[in-house]
């Protein structure tokens, strides 16, 4: 992912500090393991550049396709819960394919609702209903409802449409100044990160600064539930706290956390924090200083900017899935949630190069990534992978530790740099548990 290095400002002789194993272990007919290890490179190269000290990185691939399959591996007390729910993936429509995404109950409940069926239907109900109706048909009236549900394409159709020529206005990673007097920032000793995200990209974009040693508390609205395992999985080193943006006293607090804030990530359906005053546009008209960076599943030009999408919906719509197929006629999937771990490191890694140039330059700062645009560069990119060697026993890649929610075993970090820690902070802390506050 060479030519994402201008959007972080650093020139080839940075990939010198890069020590990359040349086997990959991720398997796919898509370059997966290239898309993989080169958006953690690139996220460890900017943590090594914002230290300025010339520290090495190490990135070893089988770490890495374990730290991206980690929803697959991750056990709490020896057992391992489902990465889907019963009601999320592939069904066979009237005339084709389409995929789902019902993890969670307000999810499935618009799904049900949509397809005129109660909301505690099984999934044989739910693919009864999908086959009496066209893919399109129930993309568009899922869709129309809130609900998640995409119809599988073939790459060709999907360029064929207007939002992917909408991706294709949009870089793989943006790291823009825009115009502003904001002074120059010194790079912080610990910086503050404030999480507005939720499900995978995005908490992985920002426990990953986490791990480089930022202050990242994570707010989430205390009505919406989380899951458990995708909490443990993405949160590690993470503060965490509820708190309810309806109200006037709550939005305030916010408002106080951003005033010592160093960035703000974002990862609800564009548009949604508007309201509230959270939007890009209003903070950089209110805090300046905040660097914002966002992430979504579609870009925000196109006719699918508002639209909700995850990992797999974006793999069924762009074509990645067919491509992946085993049979070429049922959809198959990447062997990893992979555009979302990858959207996140990326956006991590513009994050880290906003920090370094807010320090050099001032200004206000916006980095952002959608995970279609990382989909359009998997599909065409000339990179190719090698032989792939899948992992056939993660255990040297997994680590074990007690908490207060059971003995959690999942992945280690990603990478590493030279000198810094090899862990996470901690892990398995409990949900919610946190203040609205910094931690000093």
């Amino acid at each position: 992912m060479r030519d994402v290095l201008p959007a972080l400002a650093l020139d080839e002789a940075s990939v010198e500090r890069l020590d990359l194993a040349a086997d990959g272990a991720l398997s796919a007919a898509l370059p997966v393991n290239t898309l993989a290890c080169g958006s953690v490179a690139l996220a460890a190269l900017a943590a090594a550049a914002l230290r300025g000290n010339g520290a090495s990185v190490r990135v070893e691939p089988r770490q890495v396709s374990v730290a991206f399959r980690n929803d697959q591996l991750q056990t709490v007390d020896g057992e391992r819960e489902p990465a889907f729910a019963p009601l999320s993936g592939f069904f066979a429509a009237r005339d084709g394919w389409v995929r789902t995404h019902a993890n969670y109950p307000h999810h499935r409940d618009r799904l049900a609702r949509a397809l005129d069926l109660p909301h505690d239907a099984g999934r044989d109900a739910v693919a009864a209903a999908i086959a009496a109706r066209t893919a399109q048909e129930l993309e568009d009236v899922v869709t129309a409802d809130h609900g998640i549900c995409v119809r599988v394409r073939t790459h060709r159709e999907w360029l064929a449409g207007e939002q992917a020529q909408a991706v294709d206005q949009h870089p793989v990673l943006a790291v823009d100044r825009l115009p502003s007097q904001a002074p120059n920032v010194p790079v912080p000793a610990r910086p503050r990160i404030l999480d507005l995200t939720r499900v995978i990209a995005g908490p992985v974009a920002t426990r990953t600064l986490a791990f480089v040693g930022c202050d990242v508390l994570r707010i989430d609205p205390p009505g919406l539930p989380e899951l458990r395992a995708q909490h443990l999985d993405t949160n590690a080193g993470k503060r965490s706290t509820l708190v309810d943006l309806h109200d006037e006293h709550a939005r305030r607090r916010v408002h106080e956390l951003l005033d010592r804030a160093d960035v703000v990530v974002t990862g609800y359906r564009p548009g949604a924090l508007a309201v509230y005053g959270l939007d890009a546009e209003h903070l950089a008209r209110t805090h300046p200083h905040v660097i914002h960076a966002s992430l979504a599943a579609w870009t925000p030009s196109g006719p699918w900017g508002g639209r909700r999408g995850f990992d797999s919906i974006v793999q069924a719509a762009t074509g990645i899935a067919m491509i992946e197929s085993a049979d070429g006629v049922r959809p198959g999937a990447l062997p990893a949630q992979a555009l979302d771990h990858a959207t996140g490191y990326l956006l991590a890694a513009g994050v880290l190069s906003a920090l370094r140039r807010r320090a050099e330059q001032g200004g206000t700062w916006r980095v952002s990534a959608h995970l279609a645009r990382t989909a359009h560069w998997l599909l065409r990119t000339d990179a190719r992978d090698g032989p792939a060697h899948p992992v056939a026993d993660p255990d040297p890649w997994l680590v074990e530790t007690r908490t207060e929610l059971g003995l959690i075993r999942q992945s280690r970090p990603a990478f590493q740099l030279d000198g810094g820690r090899r862990e996470f902070a901690w892990v398995g802390r409990r949900y919610g548990r946190d203040a609205a506050e910094w931690v000093d």
